[in-house]
């Protein structure tokens, strides 16, 4: 008797799983508060050099003092990031005249003023992260994901060697503690500091959620389980532009994206660990107590009777025993053989385009002739219907197929992008926010294509293995990329 029939003892899919999924749809909506937390936080509203001695233009309107003291673009704009030395008066009489001396131009000397119609403060504002310093403020950014980089090996092999729950209260636990500390930094480099924190944190619950919650569920049920449950990293997207549209100032924006860690905490007294974890650790009461629980939610009242110690010490030895056949399971096991290094190369390869063709997008807001709010709001409702085709198409041409056309498509909507002129706002929004349903479907495509390519090439003595076995064949460090 392997796991999935004691699974099926138990109740492969009712009450407790849905139970069990439903609470752990917190953390999926949760996610996206800080992945793309940075359209918002480090917003960079309009803005141009701030010009010492006002009260000498005391009797000038405010676009006349603009106009004398800050030069314009070819496009009529005034610039941003330079200013004129001395005030050009003669600017007055005749706005389309050349400054009198060419070389009175200068960058900004006396810092910025910002427009606030939109954001009371942003990371930019706070510390003048525009003109030569834009690099540090889209940085932000990238400290946030390298982060993640580092919390996905972190998390993979703690989660595989102490369990999966407690390593999620981990998560939640540093995930509030470092995001508080970012909403209350004080300079650029400890937001810098401990938003990387933030970001290897928060990985955890992005990591450990969907294993735990699979875990409990039988195989026919899972695809269908996977696609329904991240729908609420699509709720989270809008009502990430809900939070932000009322919170505007950056500190209490992190505040408010922050605090649902809170819930979160909570809501694990009711979740249970992974059983088919504690089988691999040879933990048999745990496995059988949580068992229990699965089965009275279920109403297999007779379970029990059915299946006891005993049988869960064969099912952990012959899983023992499965595993040993295959040798240690760690990152060199995906370039062990041929056809793994193949699987593995295709496949790092393949999340790259993935992973940058939906934050790439994410990321880009403004230019569709859309509000940036309202932007952020519909590229999540999009993401919606994306998944639900995924769920339809998966099963009706396959895996590969599915694949391979939701990353082309869009594709060809980012490059139809680029080409189609700005002054076309209306139709600039309707070819991005189709190229954002594509690629939320190739990146809800690739989280269910990856863990059944490994199990077929990882079984023992060369036949393949079930879609079933995927966490007793690889553990979860070793898939994650």
């Amino acid at each position: 008797m392997n796991f999935e029939d004691i699974l099926q003892e138990a109740g492969s899919f009712g009450k407790f799983q849905i139970f069990m999924l439903f609470l752990l749809c917190l953390p999926r909506f949760i996610l996206p508060f800080h992945f793309l937390l940075h359209n918002f936080l480090a917003a960079i509203p309009s803005h141009h050099c701030a010009i010492p001695h006002q009260e000498q233009f005391a009797n000038l309107t405010e676009e006349e003092v603009l106009l004398i003291n800050i030069p314009r673009d070819f496009e009529g704009a005034f610039s941003s990031c330079e200013m004129f030395s001395e005030p050009q008066f003669h600017l007055l009489l005749n706005a389309t005249q050349e400054p009198a001396n060419t070389s009175s131009v200068q960058s900004c000397q006396h810092g910025w003023v910002y427009d606030q119609s939109q954001f009371t403060s942003t990371v930019a504002t706070q510390w003048d992260l525009v003109c030569e310093q834009r690099s540090l403020n889209q940085a932000t950014a990238t400290f946030f994901f390298i982060g993640v980089t580092i919390g996905a090996v972190i998390f993979g092999y703690l989660s595989d060697r102490f369990g999966r729950k407690i390593m999620l209260l981990v998560s939640f636990v540093c995930t509030l503690i470092f995001g508080l500390v970012s909403s209350a930094s004080v300079t650029y480099s400890m937001l810098a500091v401990t938003r990387t924190l933030t970001g290897m944190a928060i990985c955890g619950l992005s990591l450990i959620v969907v294993p735990l919650g699979m875990e409990w569920v039988d195989i026919q049920h899972r695809s269908v389980s996977g696609v329904l449950t991240s729908v609420f990293w699509s709720f989270g997207n809008m009502f990430l532009a809900l939070i932000a549209y009322l919170v505007r100032d950056w500190r209490w924006l992190l505040l408010a994206v922050t605090l649902p860690c809170v819930l979160g905490i909570i809501s694990l007294w009711w979740v249970s660990e992974s059983a088919r974890w504690f089988l691999t650790k040879g933990k048999l009461k745990q496995a059988h107590k949580h068992l229990q629980r699965c089965a009275k939610m279920n109403g297999q009242n007779d379970f029990g009777a059915k299946i006891n110690l005993e049988i869960l010490s064969k099912t952990a030895a012959a899983a023992a025993a499965r595993a040993k056949s295959r040798g240690d399971s760690s990152y060199v096991s995906l370039f062990r053989t041929l056809m793994l290094r193949r699987i593995s190369l295709c496949m790092g390869a393949l999340w790259f385009g993935v992973a940058f063709s939906y934050y790439g997008m994410s990321m880009n807001i403004t230019g569709f002739g859309l509000g940036m709010y309202m932007t952020q709001f519909v590229f999540g409702v999009i993401e919606i219907p994306a998944k639900l085709i995924v769920l339809i198409a998966v099963n009706r041409i396959g895996r590969k197929q599915c694949q391979a056309w939701s990353l082309i498509l869009a594709g060809l909507c980012i490059g139809a992008n680029i080409v189609i002129p700005t002054s076309l706002g209306t139709l600039r929004s309707v070819v991005a926010i189709t190229g954002k349903g594509f690629s939320e479907a190739a990146f809800t495509m690739v989280f269910l294509y990856t863990p059944e390519l490994y199990p077929t090439v990882l079984s023992s003595e060369g036949k393949q293995q079930p879609p079933g076995d995927v966490f007793e064949v690889m553990p979860l460090h070793s898939l994650q990329k």
